[in-house]
């Protein structure tokens, strides 16, 4: 059941922190948006934290605290999977505007504000921003430099999960995330859940825009020295992304672009001796391939269909 601490009838922000095996992280990310402001509505943010914990190691933070904002604990163990805790918090959200944050993703000062206001300014359904240290350098992954609308030629380059913000109306025609595709879900496709319904959102004749200004922060993945697990994961993060190129109709051109880019890392990083980052470029090409191959991208798209009022 969900603990609510008096939940505001029409917060500016719903936060929807999917989250499991953390504690520590998820304190620095309420920190983080305990630092946001809005010039509309200050401080109006709620955060709904949904616990796939089989413990109680959140209890003390969510509420052995006096934290600015009101938070609901809705506990969901026994049932893993991101996609999923995101489609079970997504009908409690009373927000104009929802972002589904990692519980080890954190925030700097101001950033919800500049988001408000890009959505002010452009009139979009979605608003996404990129990932960075905090030095601003781009990590995990590549990302456009300046500011345009998304489109299906630069989703995977304008698109991350956790920096995706969407009008919280438009979600209920989406349907929610697939639950397949995510961290934790019981599938082999353990990633691009976000352009994956970025897509099936410009399918149905909504907007998004990308700004680089608009950061987040984030531990950085190693791909310089990747360990077994990293590889492992880096391989059933591009198997994914395969799964959804072939969902949403990208041709045989795209899966022999986005597979012979890993493949030419694979071999400069060969060439220079680093093995280990070789390996990491050859894992990602062979996931990708494996994800678009029919076998695999013939799966249907099933959801949990998140109702929003």
């Amino acid at each position: 059941m969900p603990n609510i601490h008096s939940m505001p009838d029409r917060p500016t922000f719903s936060v929807i922190v999917p989250t499991i095996g953390r504690t520590r992280p998820v304190q620095r990310l309420l920190q983080s948006l305990s630092r946001q402001t809005m010039p509309s509505r200050p401080s109006q943010i709620e955060i709904i934290v949904v616990d796939q914990n089989a413990d109680d190691r959140l209890v003390e933070l969510l509420q052995g605290h006096e934290w600015p904002f009101p938070i609901m604990h809705l506990t969901t163990p026994g049932k893993t999977g991101a996609s999923r805790a995101r489609n079970a918090g997504t009908p409690h959200a009373k927000g104009s505007y929802i972002v589904f944050a990692d519980d080890d993703c954190w925030y700097p000062p101001g950033l919800f504000a500049d988001v408000e206001s890009f959505f002010r300014t452009t009139g979009v359904d979605i608003v996404s921003g990129r990932a960075a240290n905090e030095s601003g350098r781009s990590i995990n992954s590549r990302f456009e430099t300046t500011i345009q609308q998304v489109e299906r030629h630069n989703v995977w380059t304008t698109s991350i999960e956790w920096m995706l913000f969407f009008r919280r109306e438009i979600l209920s025609e989406l349907g929610g995330f697939d639950e397949q595709l995510g961290p934790g879900a019981n599938s082999p496709w353990q990633a691009a859940e976000g352009q994956d319904i970025v897509l099936h959102a410009l399918a149905k004749g909504y907007s998004s825009a990308y700004n680089p200004d608009l950061i987040g922060h984030h531990a950085e993945l190693d791909i310089v020295t990747p360990d077994a697990r990293q590889l492992a994961k880096s391989r059933a993060y591009a198997r994914a992304m395969g799964v959804v190129l072939a969902r949403h109709h990208y041709g045989l051109a795209s899966i022999v672009y986005w597979t012979i880019r890993p493949l030419l890392a694979a071999s400069l990083h060969a060439g220079t001796g680093n093995i280990w980052r070789a390996r990491y470029y050859l894992s990602v090409a062979q996931g990708r391939l494996e994800g678009w191959l029919p076998r695999h991208s013939s799966k249907p798209r099933l959801v949990s269909r998140a109702r929003v009022e």
